[in-house]
Formats: C-alpha cells, sequence, structure tokens
C-alpha cells in the first residue's frame, strides 16, 4: 500500500486526528463505520509503552455513542502492566466526549508449538472483479475504501456472508497498517454484512469484541459472518476472521435490533 496523504485519519498532532470520507458509515454521512476507530484505538494501544515480546490476543471497543466525522482525540495507557499478560487501554474523544472505549489484552510469545484450529478455513480467494457496492439508503465512503470480493452473500441480501476484505488506504498517512488494524477494521462489518432484517431496522452494535490466536499475513481478511436474532430485540452477529493462511480468530457484536 502506497505512502498517501489519502488515508482514513490524517494527523493534526498531539493525539488529535481529523477523519476523511473513507471513515463515514454506510447509515449517516455525519458518522463513522465502526471498522476506522477500531483500528485507530488499535493503533493506540500498540503504541502505548510497545512490547516486541507481546501481541494482542483480545481487544473489546465499546462504542459510547456515534463518532462523528471530524475532529478526533485518542489517548491511551497500561492499566495492569505485567510480563506474560497486561491489559492496554485506549479512549477516543470528538468534542470534549469519549466516543469509543477498547480494552485490550497483550500477552507475552512463547515456543509453544501451535495447534490447529478447528475453525473450516476460509474459501479461497475469489479471482474476480469487486463487489458491486450497494445503493438505495446507503451512503458511501467505508464501503468503497475496502475492496470486498464476496464468496457468499451480498452487501444488499439478507442472511450469512461470507467475503474477502482489504484497505485500500493506509490508516494514517506514510504508515503500513498492522495486522490488528487490518483486522479490527472489517471485523466491525460482521453485522451488517450478516444482517437478517432489511434497512426498516436497526441492527445497532454497542460493543466489538476480536479474539485472535494468530497475527494476520498479509492485505487479505476474510470476514465469514452470522446473525442471530432472538424475541425481544436482542441479536448477536458472529464471525470467523482468516488470512490466506487459515483462520486467525473470531469476532462478536452484540445486536440492539429495532425498527427504525
Amino acid at each position: 500500500m502506497p505512502s498517501s496523504d489519502d488515508a482514513f485519519y490524517l494527523p493534526l498532532g498531539a493525539g488529535r486526528w481529523s477523519s476523511t470520507v473513507h471513515t463515514t458509515g454506510p447509515w449517516d454521512a455525519r458518522f463513522q463505520h465502526g471498522g476506522p476507530p477500531s483500528a485507530l484505538l488499535g493503533r493506540a494501544v500498540e503504541q502505548c509503552e510497545p512490547r516486541g515480546d507481546a501481541f494482542v490476543a483480545r481487544m473489546t471497543v465499546e462504542i459510547l455513542g456515534p463518532v462523528p466525522v471530524g475532529e478526533l482525540e485518542v489517548r491511551s495507557r497500561v492499566l495492569r502492566p505485567g510480563r506474560s499478560v497486561e491489559l492496554v487501554e485506549a479512549v477516543l474523544s470528538a468534542a470534549g466526549r469519549d466516543a469509543a472505549r477498547a480494552a485490550a489484552w497483550r500477552v507475552r510469545r512463547t515456543e509453544q508449538e501451535g495447534v490447529a484450529p478447528r475453525h473450516a478455513g476460509p474459501p479461497p480467494l475469489p479471482d474476480a472483479t469487486p463487489a458491486e457496492l450497494p445503493t438505495g439508503g446507503w451512503v458511501d465512503g467505508y464501503l468503497s475504501a475496502v475492496e470486498w470480493r464476496f464468496v457468499e452473500g451480498r452487501f444488499d441480501v439478507q442472511g450469512p456472508a461470507t467475503v474477502w476484505s482489504r484497505l485500500l488506504h493506509p490508516l494514517v498517512p506514510d504508515e503500513e497498517p498492522s495486522p490488528l488494524q487490518r483486522v479490527l477494521a472489517v471485523a466491525d462489518s460482521g453485522n451488517g454484512l450478516s444482517s437478517e432484517l432489511d434497512l426498516t431496522w436497526h441492527f445497532i452494535n454497542p460493543e466489538l469484541t476480536v479474539h485472535l490466536h494468530r497475527e494476520a499475513v498479509g492485505d487479505w481478511v476474510c470476514v465469514a459472518a452470522q446473525t442471530a436474532i432472538s424475541r425481544g430485540g436482542a441479536g448477536l452477529a458472529t464471525t470467523v476472521l482468516s488470512d490466506l493462511d487459515g483462520p486467525v480468530g473470531v469476532g462478536a457484536q452484540s445486536l440492539l435490533v429495532a425498527p427504525r
């Protein structure tokens, strides 16, 4: 991915960032999709007292309210230091209000031999043209800032979906997105990709949790998503996240399901 000022976020200095059109969510042009802020929080976690001997094994993003497309501030700190595991917090705020908060567990790398994951491996990357973007009630921005290649499902079709994705722009200028950032940038799409209801319904996720058993390799991340909705308005979107070598982890989003 070439260095470019055409990134999801442009630096303003002192932990402040300007959001670009690439962050714009599909429901309202004023607010961001959850993927880019999650990735920006992941970057803050990685840069907080960084450790080359550890990686993020779990990260939860609490979405405290709509994240505006505008100026943001990000801060981070180590909440619970440790030699083998430590907890790092990152907070994203806008106009003096905390809009999202992340908690991430970093675990120390060891010499343990791997055990093959039980999740099925992802389907091959389609050698095809990227998916057509949806029309009618959808706002462009984030959707065209990511390349999507569907294996199962479609943006405007209800039901489970499996799609390969890759970022078409850097998260921030002159910096290659890390494996964690690439995963977080698309993991929040699980509920939208596998929606079981049409756009007359909200299926809002107040949080995103991603568990990783290894770091993703390469540009492509496969999102295999499905959604369950129960009587009373509660839903759960779950995703298996993979790279070209196989599964790397799972994501989950609690959902509020209600008429718009």
